[in-house]
């Protein structure tokens, strides 16, 4: 009996494993997100090149 019980501990034991199970839904998951997104560029240029912006001109300057 005192080999037995051991034996018995263990077959009763291993009958008990954790099962963890990972299902997708079954329907989709939506996310609704409001986002208002406001920015500002602002751009330096140098006196030569604000020229160039101000005739429109596309040639190159030359010194």
């Amino acid at each position: 009996m005192n080999k037995a019980l051991p034996i018995l501990a263990g077959a009763l034991l291993s009958g008990c494993v954790p099962r963890i199970e990972i299902a997708a839904p079954k329907e989709p998951i939506t996310i609704n997100m409001n986002v208002k997104i406001e920015h500002e560029i602002e751009i330096k240029a140098d006196k030569d090149v604000q020229k160039l912006l101000k005739n429109g001109e596309d040639a190159p300057l030359r010194q």
